[in-house]
């Protein structure tokens, strides 16, 4: 059974919700055929609990985020009693903040103090945070702060009352498809839609860290046949090279998880990029609609010069019309 609805698993074809203005990123196109490349891509640089509960960390990761062209910052908020049992609490775990999976999980969350550090840092360098949250009370307390947008996290695609709680806000959100079919896709999606609340899917593959050959960047094309609506891609590899690609496919906007070295402590950080590969992934992106122009064939200026050099035959020896000169 379809933890979120029993309806069966069918291409869905109604039109997606009007766009809001934080999501015009994902409809500015440099072109629409033979697919969809956005003009600016989203970039997404997910802290995640990369910070280890320090919010110097925190700071030191934004300001790499931002320095590296980043759009937002992403975090992930959990009420620790509700998202897991208390025998798993108590059980043991060593971590550099005691011997239980308690002691480490509620060392890794922020609480209000350290989010308003967070909100204020983020706003005085000008770049937006966001994050997913785990359960109902925590997407209550991300609401205080007015958040540009919010986030569904794979696990939680199939929370009924919290994809519910956070669709009725119809704030624009990212939906991350990982660990899911199309029959718990085509669920949310309902939700989303029927709450009129934008969305970019997520294609990702939730694994930490993710083989390349297991990344499967196809599902871009199908999720956006499939529903009609943008897409995008959220990366758990090595390599920054699959969200260039992806960006290539039309995602438009790229989520990596990020870390100040992969060597920290953490479940999260080898699958994160590091300064050098946040800024690789940014630069290469941003080269794209540089790249891609508009497609039409022309001699530019430089190329009728060098055609004037290296064509020493006469004219009555040339091919097709000369082109010795620049075409408009």
């Amino acid at each position: 059974m379809n933890p979120l609805s029993s309806a069966p698993a069918t291409v869905l074809t109604s039109p997606p919700p009007a766009v809001d203005d934080r999501f015009a990123f994902a409809t500015t196109l440099i072109q629409s055929n033979p697919w969809p490349i956005a003009r600016h891509v989203a970039v997404i640089a997910e802290i995640g609990i990369n910070h280890n509960g320090d919010v110097s960390i925190a700071k030191q990761l934004i300001r790499m985020a931002k320095d590296a062209g980043c759009d937002a910052v992403k975090f992930q908020k959990r009420t620790v009693s509700i998202v897991y049992t208390k025998e798993f609490l108590d059980s043991p775990r060593a971590s550099p903040w005691g011997t239980t999976q308690r002691a480490q999980k509620e060392a890794l969350e922020f609480g209000r103090a350290q989010y308003d550090q967070i909100d204020a840092y983020c706003r005085s360098i000008g770049i937006a945070w966001f994050a997913s949250a785990w359960d109902v009370p925590s997407q209550e307390f991300l609401r205080s702060y007015d958040l540009a947008y919010n986030k569904i996290a794979s696990p939680l695609l199939t929370h009924r009352e919290l994809v519910e709680y956070v669709a009725q806000e119809r704030k624009p959100t990212f939906i991350s498809t990982g660990m899911s079919g199309y029959d718990q896709i085509d669920a949310a999606v309902e939700v989303f839609r029927r709450h009129d609340c934008p969305f970019v899917l997520m294609h990702c593959l939730s694994e930490y860290p993710a083989q390349e050959q297991a990344l499967n960047l196809r599902c871009l094309v199908e999720l956006r046949r499939r529903y009609g609506c943008p897409v995008g891609y959220s990366g758990h590899e090595v390599t920054m090279v699959p969200g260039v690609l992806a960006a290539m496919m039309g995602a438009v906007a790229v989520e990596r998880h990020i870390t100040l070295d992969r060597a920290m402590y953490g479940s999260d950080q080898a699958a994160s990029l590091e300064k050098r590969g946040l800024e690789m992934l940014t630069s290469y992106v941003r080269t794209i609609p540089l790249v891609m122009g508009d497609g039409v064939k022309r001699v530019t200026p430089a190329e009728a010069a060098n055609a004037k050099k290296l064509r020493y035959w006469g004219p009555g020896d040339r091919l097709g019309q000369v082109a010795d000169h620049a075409v408009d």
